[in-house]
């Protein structure tokens, strides 16, 4: 806790090459009317000065150079890794293409301490119930494109068969519950990380997002916060399954590991999520203008994800340049 009391709160942003965006990403964080306690910026490798700018313009932001680009699964395990060790006790994780409006943070710890603050009975699913006054896992913003609609590469999905009593609580202090949740915007209780890991840092991209919030929030609490709102500021607006290429490949093999894990999903979400995904990726070949490429990829990532696993957090951070820090295990 910080020493007014109030949870300490450190923003990790992970940044590749995007200077620009992030530097008015960080002037929108640091602008919060409830501003961090803490903020780290994580560089991949960035070739493009972001390192430099960033310590020309906030020399109080934690900058953390990987050696190498890690991409955003190894640069949030880093940025999370960082935050753990030095006493986080919430963690608020986005991109750098990621402009928080400037309640978003103070909206997400509302929402958080009103839902925690509930009578047991009302505040939580069966699952949950032993621990009163326990505050939810995770609570992410609403996440809007440049021109006001709902992003589609960032919409949370909603909690399937969430008891009554779970819907009319989240309800109660204007949220909804959910089941996983991108990493554009998300706060996440600190002490569940410890207990249940960091992101799968060799994911690299796609997915990582997904394995990481549905495997904190099984059987936990978590929720959607309208009332806080982020702009994310990709070049296009769509989902990322529109024509993604050879990096196919990883949305490929990563869901492959992801259903070969036990501690992300129960064996009938496994079995929801799977069918659903083996339509998405009929969707995304079938509407692809390059389905040469999609087919390469999709045969080279289920041959990756059913003949390999995720290395360890600490060897691909390590080769990466950065030392996990004991609290950041995985």
């Amino acid at each position: 806790m910080g020493d007014s009391g109030s949870p300490q709160v450190t923003a990790v942003v992970v940044t590749y090459n995007r200077r620009d965006l992030l530097l008015e990403s960080l002037a929108a964080v640091l602008g919060q009317t409830r501003a961090p306690d803490k903020t780290i910026v994580v560089d991949n490798a960035s070739a493009d000065g972001t390192a430099a700018a960033v310590r020309d313009a906030f020399p109080a932001v934690h900058l953390a150079e990987l050696k190498h680009n890690s991409g955003g699964a190894g640069g949030f395990a880093a940025g999370m890794a960082l935050a753990l060790a030095g006493g986080a006790d919430l963690v608020w994780l986005m991109d750098d293409d990621t402009v928080p409006e400037p309640g978003a943070l103070g909206a997400l710890l509302s929402a958080r301490d009103r839902m925690a603050a509930q009578p047991r009975g009302a505040a939580r699913p069966r699952s949950a119930q032993p621990a009163e006054g326990r505050p939810p896992a995770l609570v992410a913003s609403q996440v809007l494109w440049t021109d006001g609609r709902e992003h589609p590469m960032n919409t949370p999905r909603r909690k399937p068969f969430a008891a009554k009593a779970e819907r009319l609580a989240a309800a109660a202090v204007g949220c909804v519950p959910i089941r996983s949740a991108s990493f554009v915007s998300v706060l996440v209780d600190a002490a569940e990380c410890r207990r249940r890991g960091l992101p799968r840092a060799d994911y690299f991209l796609w997915n990582d997002d997904f394995e990481f919030t549905t495997r904190l929030l099984r059987g936990n609490t978590g929720l959607l916060c309208p009332a806080s709102v982020v702009v994310h500021k990709t070049k296009t607006f769509g989902s990322t399954d529109v024509d993604p290429g050879d990096r196919f490949f990883y949305e490929v093999r990563n869901k492959i590991w992801m259903f070969r894990d036990r501690a992300p999903l129960a064996p009938l979400e496994r079995a929801a999520y799977g069918g659903s995904t083996l339509r998405r990726w009929a969707r995304t070949c079938a509407h692809s203008h390059d389905r040469r490429t999609l087919r390469q990829s999709l045969f080279r990532g289920i041959s990756a994800g059913m003949r390999t696993s995720p290395r360890p957090n600490e060897e691909v951070l390590a080769d990466a340049g950065l030392l996990v820090p004991a609290h950041g295990q995985d």
